[in-house]
């Protein structure tokens, strides 16, 4: 018995039954990998900033950083604009970056005392209230996300302007709750990824995000 004929348009061209014909490739979500790999770098650098680890363990942050929390962040976000996701790839994207730009400040900036050691504790200050606003506004964009996802985002914000203020002051007690903070951060982030993957890979909600209104 031969197979059925698939039914065509026969009014359209070539071109548009090549695109009919050919199969839309599934995306797997990358939200996951994004959260996880900001999620752990946080948690690291946290540990150091909150005081909890010995300044002299620094450095593995910087693998990590340009590793993980950037290139493997900065892929998610560029899969996300695949999936239509605007926010995702604007954050991860973004969050990318920073992790990698984080890395050539400290490596090859900071460590090298290119910034004026009266100005470095401004500057870094600066820089961290800047991702500080930048997150401010990611947060009520993530208002229409999920719970857990706004969570992040708010407490991101905080780190980050605690954490500027901090330098820009050079108070080490300000940095030190920003570290806090920071650890709190990675924990929302870690859940979140925790859960997109538990859920997606148990087929029904297993750990709730709460959808938030739209």
């Amino acid at each position: 018995m031969e197979a059925a004929a698939v039914r065509r348009d026969p009014t359209v061209g070539d071109t548009a039954r090549a695109r009919e014909a050919t199969p839309v490739p599934v995306t797997a979500d990358p939200g996951p990998l994004g959260l996880a790999a900001f999620a752990l770098t946080t948690f690291v650098l946290s540990m150091f900033n909150s005081k909890l680890v010995g300044a002299g363990g620094e450095p593995v942050v910087l693998g990590l950083a340009l590793a993980y929390g950037g290139l493997a962040q900065l892929l998610a976000g560029m899969w996300e604009f695949r999936t239509g996701n605007t926010f995702g790839a604007t954050a991860f994207t973004s969050y990318g970056a920073f992790w990698i730009s984080f890395f050539f400040l400290v490596q090859f900036v900071l460590s090298k005392k290119v910034i004026p050691t009266a100005d470095e504790g401004h500057a870094v200050g600066l820089y961290l209230i800047a991702w500080g606003i930048f997150t401010t506004y990611m947060f009520i964009a993530s208002l229409r996300t999920t719970a857990a996802i706004a969570l992040v985002f708010i407490l991101l914000a905080v780190t980050f302007i605690v954490l500027g203020i901090g330098n820009a002051n050079t108070n080490e007690n300000t940095i030190k709750i920003g570290g806090y903070i920071g650890l709190a951060t990675a924990a929302a982030a870690w859940y979140a990824s925790f859960a997109a993957v538990t859920n997606s890979t148990f087929k029904r909600t297993v750990l709730p995000v709460i959808p938030l209104s739209r």
